[in-house]
């Protein structure tokens, strides 16, 4: 048995870690979250701080009696679950649920899986995140409160089958307000003017377009204007030079990967997430559920020596 177990989210991308870190090293797969609130009741003591009831997953049963036995063999046990509030969570309930000790276990992230990436972690592990923990814990809390006692409800006095939801319902109340206000929103027309100018200079030739600053109501004022300049002179009263400067797009975040994949590829969020997922375990991408756009010193490096 290798002196260090390292437990990951996804069993893709641990034989690549494995690869990485050589033969002291044995690296599992939690597949996700171990504990859950039990699925046949509140499972929150709502009279006690809302206190969360977890259990093992009756699907990781299994799984969590054979990583049990593997820490209980180990020397070292790091928790590499992904470094979001999901991940620290994960890590949190492995802690709890394969009886780990805290001199014995030890938490590592990172953002890329690349070597540099993995043994800067192990080089730079850190305790659980438990500001983490409850932020995720306080998510779940809330998705079980709302979902399970508002849904029943709509069955009864709405349609059955519906659900409600912390995000959802929120959502749904916010399009409907949106739609609202189109509802009421009285459109008015205006229109605008536009010429086309050609300036000849010696040899050289500008063409540009100008814009009359004001707006007309109706259709017969617009024309009627531009009828009115039809053997007007124009003289170009000043020009100003500015220096110009184009940044290049920031790193995607979430959101904007979402958005430009549906916007230029047609591809749905839960697909383009589930290819980001592939292409971040195979070392391709950094971690893809972020608000962050810094790069990675890995990738200025690369990008530099280009």
């Amino acid at each position: 048995m290798a002196k260090n177990l390292v437990i990951v989210e996804s069993p893709a991308k641990a034989k690549t870690i494995e690869n990485f870190l050589g033969k002291d090293y044995t690296v599992k797969s939690s597949l996700g979250h171990v504990m859950d609130l039990d699925s046949k009741k509140l499972s929150v003591d709502v009279e006690h701080d809302f206190e969360p009831q977890y259990q093992i997953s009756p699907d990781k049963k299994k799984l969590v009696s054979e990583l049990k036995k593997m820490a209980k063999a180990a020397e070292t046990v790091w928790l590499a679950s992904d470094e979001d509030r999901e991940g620290e969570a994960i890590s949190w309930h492995l802690y709890k649920a394969l009886k780990l000790d805290e001199a014995k276990s030890k938490r590592i992230v990172f953002h890329e899986i690349t070597k540099n990436a993995i043994l800067h972690a192990i080089e730079n592990p850190r305790g659980i995140d438990h500001n983490l923990v409850a932020a995720q814990q306080a998510r779940r809390v809330l998705d079980r409160l709302v979902g399970y006692e508002l849904s029943p409800l709509l069955w009864r006095k709405v349609k059955p089958s519906l659900s409600a939801g912390r995000v959802q319902s929120v959502a749904v109340r916010l399009i409907v307000e949106r739609e609202e206000e189109i509802k009421k929103f009285k459109s008015v027309s205006s229109f605008r003017t536009l010429a086309q100018f050609r300036l000849t200079d010696g040899k050289d030739t500008t063409a540009f377009t100008a814009e009359y600053a004001e707006r007309f109501k109706t259709f017969e004022e617009a024309r009627a204007f531009i009828e009115n300049q039809v053997n007007a002179v124009f003289e170009v009263a000043s020009v100003e030079k500015k220096p110009g400067k184009k940044s290049p797009a920031p790193p995607f975040t979430t959101s904007t990967l979402q958005q430009e994949a549906s916007r230029k590829l047609g591809m749905s969020v839960a697909n383009t997430m589930r290819v980001a997922q592939r292409l971040y375990e195979s070392g391709k991408i950094t971690y893809m559920r972020t608000d962050s756009v810094n790069l990675s010193k890995l990738a200025l490096a690369a990008a530099k020596a280009e």
